[in-house]
Formats: structure tokens, sequence, C-alpha cells
């Protein structure tokens, strides 16, 4: 299964219209909320993991761009 950022948006945006039911009530209104909880969790740890994922990858390019010569004042 290949899912990315835009699919989970969909699914983010699905889960706000399904609670915005307006005979949504009792067991139902519950189990919806539960849903939405879960999904929210879900959605926080890959947004979490995507953000550390693009941080490591910033870190990597800042590294590989980096000058790497020693300015004659600092040599031996």
């Amino acid at each position: 299964m290949k899912s990315s950022l835009g699919d989970l948006n969909n699914h983010l945006f699905a889960q706000l219209e399904r609670l915005s039911e307006e005979d949504l009530t009792g067991e139902k209104l519950i189990e919806e909320i539960n849903r939405a909880k879960t999904i929210t969790s879900v959605a926080h740890q890959i947004i979490a993991t995507g953000s550390l994922v693009l941080k490591a990858k910033q870190l990597a390019d800042d590294r590989m761009n980096a000058n790497t010569v020693i300015p004659k004042m600092l040599e031996g």
C-alpha cells in the first residue's frame, strides 16, 4: 500500500465530514469520535516521522555543502 501526505489530508477531511453529520448521535457519535481520535493520533505520528526525515535530509545536505577547506590562519 502506497500512501501520500495528500492521501492523509483526504482521510482527515473525510473524517471531519463524518463528524459534521448532524444526525450522528449516541453510540454512533461516540464511535466516530473514537475513530477520529485514532486517525488523529496516527496522522500525528506520520507527520512527526516526515518532519524527522526532512530534518535528517537537510542535515545531510548541509553537511555535503559545507566548506571543508581549513582557513590558512588555522593551519599548523
